[in-house]
């Protein structure tokens, strides 16, 4: 890979990357931080990435940072995020947008990676199946049940009403 396909990928996947970080992780600064350490894993391996893989090595990567992090989080987690459902019982109608982050956040890390990448990001299993490591049927395994807890956790009354 070239200096100028570096570039050309970093103006071409930083936006996804992001995005799907956010999703993921919920935090836009550890997010940024994502994307940051995503391009600098693919700086020191410049040379050894094909352009062509360049997005699948960027989102794998990201993935993989994302999982560390998720794993670091877990050992301190935030008391507002244990709360979250008090706090809706004071409104009278929860946002949606925070209903669907909630019950993303209940997902175990594997579907909530492949439910975003399809959904948010517009991947193709096969896709999907080559960034986190899984085969196309895991994938589409992965995609269904993560769609179903969502689906069981929007669909819940007291959480939309």
């Amino acid at each position: 890979m070239t200096l100028a396909d570096y570039n050309a990928a970093v103006d071409a996947h930083s936006d996804g990357i992001f995005r799907f970080a956010v999703k993921h992780l919920r935090d836009r600064d550890l997010a940024k931080d994502v994307v940051q350490e995503t391009y600098a894993r693919l700086w020191v391996k410049v040379e050894d990435v094909e352009t062509a893989k360049a997005k699948s090595y960027l989102f794998t990567t990201a993935h993989h940072i994302m999982v560390d992090e998720v794993r670091k989080g877990a050992r301190s987690a935030r008391m507002e995020e244990h709360h979250e459902d008090l706090q809706w019982s004071s409104q009278s109608q929860p946002d949606l947008q925070k209903v669907l982050d909630a019950g993303l956040a209940q997902l175990p890390e594997v579907q909530r990676s492949v439910v975003l990448l399809r959904d948010l990001e517009g991947n193709s299993y096969e896709e999907i199946a080559e960034l986190t490591g899984l085969n196309v049927t895991q994938v589409k395994v992965y995609i269904y049940r993560g769609r179903t807890a969502l689906k069981e956790y929007i669909g819940k009354l007291e959480l939309v009403l």
